[in-house]
């Protein structure tokens, strides 16, 4: 997501003089919101602390990041790089630049995975998102927009914990981590002229990190920044043309800075190992529902789970879901502040945000419309084409949370009239409108489901005396395709002690054909392995098959071949039996060791 706003200076035409809080005071406040934030966030994240059994959700999306985290772990520690690695894939790895590394949060975080664990370091991440995406926008909504703390206050709460945040936040820390882009717009729309290249410097740098943090957001950034821009200018000429100097002075300087910080990432992200084109799903079928924005989220105190599942694409994508009242209140802000150029400006970023998260064909409680939507405009531009339309909603967020912020602000500076006997005052009654259209919104815990324990003889160290250096540990079934992936979770949990075939992630179908698929390209044993899995029904094993199954583990330089427990429920079935008996008759009989069945290959791989 990414997030549009100005750092416009105040309004001079509008009330801004009203008497400020004194300084002691209102760094009481400014810790007070904090504290609030981060206790926000680790409320919501609170069906995992202390719970190794149970992950967000998007289970699969929490296993990929976990191993991401404890990926820059090692990459801090010992001489490994950073942008690629062989633990998962084996023995061709997998390009950690062209998938969603977060090394902008891992790397900080190297400390809490060393000494605590993967899960505990993408918890400790997820808060850092909510909360943090909160407090950039409460420090420049309190330093450039508002006077009232209050008001920054409430704004900064939409920003970071809005239903589509909080959907992003369980699974997706590239498209939660926005808390560069409060600081990267306050750059950008600096309203003043002096030191331009120092800021430009800054831009640069914040720019450089914010890709290591999530591209995607970026994009959006730049998009809505973009569309911000001259929605301001067609609204206000005269300061537009005051400050265009300054301004495109300091974004070529960024873009220099930036650059150069970038060029070798970005080239190995696109043409380095492991590389691919396209992405290996429809993105444009991912779009919202036009009715998904006056609809309840699921993660909020009205959700529930039918109604967003016909709206969104799935549980991570409701990005819209501001319920009628927030929305009515932005139109009634609008109209009611529409003299100043940034509320117009963000009228248009909004709107325009909203069109294009319906992806290229309208629909409409759950039906299509065939009306074309004008995300079509975007299809062949390079890089745009890809991205998903629902998260266009996320720009949304940060426009509803500042026309919140500056409505709270002018009413709270605004000439208090005495009112007549038995009448509301105006500030009550505009604060009692903000509550009742916020208040629905409320987050819920993010849901959390069963996983499939780490089997012991991993979990331990059992498998180091089976696999040499050089050779491989492979979780069986094998994944293919976007599956919930055993190598990608007990890799991670095992702080990547051991290299395994697969995984979830994305790369090319093959070495000569770089189209995007999910995971590995498939071999014929993985699919062989795959099917008895899926189907519960044990072949009959040729010759053929056996000899191919050599052939595969030589491939994946296999050592020992692992089954560990599966945690029935939410529509699994233990088909572990008929893999294992395929397994006998491919390999040879496997034994039960330290809560797994083994099969050591050593001898089979050579």
């Amino acid at each position: 997501m990414a997030a549009p706003v100005t750092p416009a200076a105040r309004d001079p035409r509008e009330p801004g003089d009203a008497p400020r809080a004194p300084g002691g005071r209102r760094r009481g406040l400014d810790v007070a919101v904090v504290v609030g934030y981060v206790a926000l966030a680790v409320l919501l994240t609170a069906g995992q602390w202390g719970r190794p059994g149970r992950l967000f959700h998007q289970d699969n999306d929490q296993m990929l990041f976990e191993w991401m985290l404890a990926r820059a772990a090692r990459a801090v520690v010992g001489p490994e790089n950073p942008l690629h690695s062989t633990a998962l894939n084996a023995p061709d790895g997998v390009n950690l630049m062209a998938n969603t590394s977060v090394l902008g949060l891992g790397v900080p975080l190297t400390p809490v995975t060393l000494l605590f664990g993967s899960q505990p370091a993408f918890l400790v991440a997820v808060v850092v998102c909510l909360a943090g995406t909160a407090t950039a926008w409460y420090v420049l909504l309190a330093r450039r927009l508002v006077d009232s703390r209050v008001a920054a206050a409430v704004g900064g709460l939409l920003c970071g914990f809005a239903p589509g945040m909080v959907a992003q936040g369980g699974a997706h820390l590239h498209m939660a981590a926005q808390f560069l882009v409060p600081p990267i717009l306050a750059l950008v729309f600096r309203p003043g002229t002096d030191r331009v290249r120092r800021h430009g410097v800054a831009l640069g740098l914040l720019v450089a990190y914010q890709v290591f943090l999530g591209e995607e957001v970026l994009v959006f950034l730049a998009l809505a920044a973009g569309a911000l821009t001259v929605g301001y200018a067609l609204a206000d000429r005269a300061t537009a043309r005051r400050l265009a100097p300054a301004f495109l002075t300091r974004i070529g300087v960024g873009a220099l800075v930036a650059g150069a910080l970038l060029a070798y990432p970005l080239w190995f992200q696109f043409f380095g190992p492991g590389h691919y084109q396209g992405m290996p799903f429809d993105a444009p079928g991912f779009r919202l529902d036009a009715a998904s924005f006056t609809a309840s989220a699921r993660q909020t105190v009205l959700g529930d789970d039918h109604l967003p599942g016909l709206l969104s694409p799935n549980p991570t994508e409701e990005n819209s879901f501001f319920g009628p009242g927030l929305l009515v209140l932005a139109v009634v802000i609008v109209i009611w502040l529409w003299r100043r150029p940034l509320v117009r400006a963000l009228a248009v970023v909004g709107i325009v945000a909203a069109l294009l998260s319906l992806g290229p064909v309208v629909r409409l409680d759950g039906a299509t419309t065939g009306l074309p939507g004008p995300y079509r405009l975007l299809s062949g531009v390079p890089l745009l084409d890809l991205v998903v339309p629902a998260r266009f909603a996320l720009i949304c967020v940060p426009v509803l949370g500042v026309l919140i912020a500056l409505s709270l602000d002018r009413v709270r500076a605004a000439p208090a009239p005495v009112p007549a006997a038995g009448a509301v005052p105006v500030r009550l009654l505009w604060g009692g409108a903000v509550a009742a259209a916020l208040l629905p919104l409320t987050p819920t815990p993010i849901r959390t489901v069963p996983v499939s324990p780490v089997p012991a003889f991993v979990a331990d160290g059992g498998w180091r005396a089976y696999v040499p250096p050089g050779r491989t540990l492979v979780p069986v079934p094998p994944v293919t395709g976007a599956g919930v992936s055993p190598a990608t979770f007990w890799s991670a949990r095992s702080g990547l002690a051991f290299a395994a075939p697969g995984g979830y992630f994305i790369g090319p179908r093959a070495a000569d054909d770089p189209t995007a698929r999910w995971g590995a390209p498939d071999r014929p044993t993985s699919l062989l392995l795959r099917r008895v899995a899926e189907s519960g029904q044990v072949p009959v094993v040729t010759d053929a098959e056996r000899r191919q199954a050599v052939t595969d583990l030589r491939h994946w330089r296999a050592a020992v071949l692992v089954q560990g427990p599966q945690v029935q429920g939410r529509g699994r079935q233990d088909r572990g039996e008929p893999v294992r008996r395929t397994l006998d008759q491919l390999v040879g009989p496997g034994r039960q060791l330290d809560g797994a069945w083994v099969w050591d290959v050593r001898a089979l791989a050579g």
